[in-house]
């Protein structure tokens, strides 16, 4: 297979180019030169948001027979790279979100719940949901539905993550001492490795799958306390959980997914959007997840092989508890719901 990633040297095009170079494909990246391509691909260097941009690509003679999107800011680039390559590539897979829903979706929704209104595939940058929306259209608009895949991803975690959630509670589960965790602890969540959502994309150009697919693991593959747990047990031991009841962290004015990354609380429009989407689609065509707990290891590996500072993109914010902040609310719930000690 000839596979085109257009980034793939960060996250999630990162696994994608990594998992095609394992199965021998033959994989060119187009990407701005800001960061190493892996090692083996063929590379093109140019800024989808300059003018003449596409410019390497548009010269280049080569055809494949996929290429891959990762792109979330204005649809009007995805727009440009796919009326190029149109007639040069036999399928298209744009990574969007699950944002693209309208909000606020209930739980178990599928691949038909109501999208949100007022994207357009020409829009500069505006709102993520429409962002991505924007390019599920551009994609469609030259690809048409029977050549384009939509993977509406959700939490992606795993190596390389650039956005801070993972990376950030193994840092703090490594600094040790009493954790402030999120209740209760058998909350399921959602969420994809980033790896198992590359090798399902290449299965799907394999298979010429076509259509939109909601790309996260079944609910329940782990719950919050499996994910807590694994960090402190893979970081040393050192961290002390006090698991804390979700009233008390919301009355604390603690903002649930952007300062408890992960974490959103139960019975709650977040968590129905977040953590409770239909996946069956994805899962009956060869959606496979690995154990939350690998998930987690291989994580912390990377991060350690890196120094122990994990990138973060410039287009998100900044995820986590400042110690200050976290000190206070322990001190007012001293571990209401459960302590969980874990030792090396």
């Amino acid at each position: 297979m000839r596979l085109l990633v257009l980034g793939g040297t960060e996250f999630a095009g990162r696994a994608v180019v990594e998992a095609a170079l394992g199965r021998g494909w033959e994989v060119t990246v187009f990407h701005r030169g800001r960061h190493g391509a892996p090692p083996g691909v063929r590379t093109l260097l140019g800024d989808r948001t300059a003018p003449d941009g596409l410019a390497a690509l548009d010269e280049d003679p080569g055809a494949w027979d996929v290429v891959v999107d990762t792109w979330s800011a204005a649809p009007r680039a995805v727009r440009d790279s796919a009326r190029l390559l149109r007639d040069r590539a036999g399928r298209y897979v744009y990574v969007s979100s699950c944002s693209v829903y309208a909000w606020a979706p209930p739980a178990g929704y599928t691949e038909q719940a109501p999208l949100v209104e007022g994207a357009s595939a020409d829009a500069g940058h505006t709102e993520y949901a429409q962002d991505k929306r924007g390019g599920e259209l551009a994609v469609l608009d030259s690809f048409g539905a029977d050549r384009s895949v939509l993977v509406r991803a959700g939490l992606i975690l795993g190596p390389y993550e650039n956005v801070g959630r993972l990376p950030w509670w193994l840092t703090r589960m490594a600094r040790g001492g009493p954790v402030l965790a999120p209740g209760p602890r058998d909350l399921p969540l959602q969420y994809v490795d980033v790896r198992d959502l590359a090798e399902w994309i290449l299965d799907a150009a394999e298979q010429e799958l076509s259509g939109p697919y909601n790309l996260i693991s079944p609910q329940g593959h782990a719950t919050t306390g499996e994910l807590l747990r694994a960090c402190a047990e893979v970081t040393g031991g050192a961290a002390e959980l006090r698991w804390t009841e979700p009233e008390v962290i919301l009355e604390a004015g603690v903002e649930p997914w952007t300062q408890l990354p992960v974490w959103v609380p139960p019975d709650s429009d977040l968590h129905d959007a977040l953590h409770s989407a239909d996946v069956s689609r994805a899962v009956a065509t060869g959606l496979r997840c690995r154990p939350v707990a690998e998930t987690v290891a291989d994580t912390w590996r990377w991060l350690q092989d890196i120094g122990g500072t994990a990138p973060q993109r410039a287009d998100r914010t900044v995820k986590g508890l400042a110690p200050e902040v976290e000190a206070k609310v322990l001190a007012r719930v001293d571990g209401v719901g459960g302590v969980d000690s874990i030792t090396s």
